[in-house]
């Protein structure tokens, strides 16, 4: 039987699928205020051992978005999608990193770091595997299906759910705050494998559709997409002063 999936998908279907993806990667403050609150919520519930929390975090996280812009532009070839997306791929980083470092120094303060205990949701992810790999491109594959296909759209946040790109995150800031490095190397490792797997299927699936003929739409949604960004900063720095 032959699957007919990646099949008639029409170019009004692409261009969907790449305005949204710019438009969602694009680093505005609700975006950055969305990596906060999901970087607290995971941290929270790796170091209160509370499964939900951390599933819950990973439903609201939308680091997944520059990933998948990173995946794109090389598709198209397209260094200024590629340097974006790392760009806020960068600063989600950054800021995560920081709001899990500052959540876990309330916690534990630096004079009570030895009262630090290793919960099984933090234990989870300090061991990277083959099937952390796999699991990785199945999501990529997933969440590259689910951007495009309108009628998968509901099914993201499982995706979302499956890549988890949050909690290693947050174990990571969380090992970098209590200064067991330990902790911090083999969340890292795990947080390098999902990006790296979620971007080598994106690449494949975005190929296989022949992403490339939006290269000059993509171009324009970015234009547009900065425009407003820089409105966006422009009117902030304007009510400061």
């Amino acid at each position: 039987m032959r699957i007919t999936v990646f099949d008639n998908i029409a170019n009004k279907e692409k261009s969907e699928a790449v305005d949204k993806l710019i438009t969602q990667s694009t680093p505005r403050q609700d975006f950055l205020l969305l990596v906060i609150l999901s970087v607290l919520m995971a941290s929270i519930g790796l170091l209160q051992n509370n499964g939900a929390t951390v599933i819950g975090s990973m439903l609201i996280a939308p680091v997944l978005y520059p990933i998948l812009g990173i995946a794109m532009g090389i598709v198209m070839a397209n260094s200024q999608l590629i340097i974006r997306s790392l760009g806020t791929l960068a600063k989600s980083i950054a800021i995560g990193l920081g709001t899990a470092i500052i959540i876990t120094l309330l916690v534990y303060p630096p004079g009570g770091i030895h009262a630090f205990q290793l919960t099984q949701e933090i234990a989870l992810r300090m061991d990277p595997s083959l099937a952390d790999v796999a699991i990785a491109i199945v999501s990529g594959l997933a969440a590259s299906l689910a951007l495009v296909k309108p009628q998968l759209s509901e099914t993201l946040p499982g995706v979302a759910i499956s890549v988890a790109l949050v909690p290693p995150l947050a174990v990571l800031g969380i090992g970098l705050a209590v200064q067991d490095f330990v902790i911090a190397s083999n969340a890292l490792v795990l947080f390098i494998i999902n990006i790296l797997g979620i971007m080598f299927a994106c690449v494949m699936v975005f190929s296989v559709m022949n992403f490339y003929v939006q290269r000059s739409e993509a171009k324009e949604v970015i234009k547009k997409e900065d425009k407003k960004l820089e409105r966006e900063t422009n009117g902030d720095s304007a009510k400061k002063k």
